[in-house]
C-alpha cells in the first residue's frame, strides 16, 4: 500500500511539471494590429530575442501618453545599449485620427516600433481601460510589471525594473 501511494504521488508530481511546461509561453495577447505603414501584424509575434520588451498603449490626444513616450524616447538609445530592451508603442487612435499617428511619431522622432489598434482589439485583449498603460515583459514574454497613467519619473522606475531583468 505504501508503494502505491509513493508511486501515485510521484506520478502526480510528474504530471504537474509536464502540465506546467505545456502552458502558454507568453502573456502577450493575440490580436491583429497594423504598422503605421499599413502592414498587418499579429501581436503574438511580439518578442525581443530573449531580451525584455515594453508594450505601451497610448493615443495622440493623450497628453500623459505623449509625455511618457517622450521621456522614454530621451533615454531609449542608452536603455537599448545597456539592456537590449525594445518598445512597442500601440496607438489606440480610432479610424478618424489614425492617419495622423505616423506623422505625429515622425515629428516626435520616436525610435519605437509603432502599431495602430483602431478597433481596440489588442487593447481589450490586454484589459487596458485607460491610457497610458505600460506593460513590461521579460525575454520569454512573461508579464513582469504594468502601470497605468504617468507621472514624471515613472520612466526611471520602469528602467530599474528592466535592469533587474537583465542583471545590469
Amino acid at each position: 500500500m505504501k508503494r502505491i501511494l509513493v508511486v501515485a504521488l510521484l506520478l502526480m508530481n510528474i504530471y504537474a511539471v509536464t502540465a506546467q511546461n505545456t502552458t502558454k509561453n507568453t502573456d502577450v495577447a493575440s490580436a491583429n494590429v497594423k504598422s503605421v505603414e499599413g502592414k498587418n501584424i499579429n501581436t503574438s509575434t511580439f518578442n525581443n530575442d530573449g531580451k525584455p520588451f515594453i508594450i505601451d498603449f497610448w493615443a495622440t490626444w493623450c497628453k500623459p501618453c505623449v509625455a511618457e513616450l517622450t521621456a522614454i524616447a530621451e533615454n531609449y538609445n542608452d536603455w537599448k545599449e545597456e539592456t537590449g530592451v525594445k518598445v512597442f508603442a500601440i496607438s489606440i487612435d480610432d479610424t478618424r485620427t489614425m492617419a495622423s499617428v505616423g506623422p505625429f511619431v515622425a515629428g516626435k522622432n520616436w525610435d519605437f516600433e509603432v502599431y495602430l489598434d483602431p478597433n481596440s482589439d489588442f487593447r481589450r485583449a490586454m484589459n487596458v481601460n485607460n491610457v497610458p498603460h505600460t506593460f513590461l515583459f521579460d525575454g520569454k514574454g512573461k508579464m513582469i510589471a504594468q502601470h497605468n497613467s504617468y507621472a514624471p519619473g515613472d520612466e526611471e522606475k520602469l528602467y530599474e525594473e528592466i535592469k533587474k531583468l537583465t542583471g545590469k
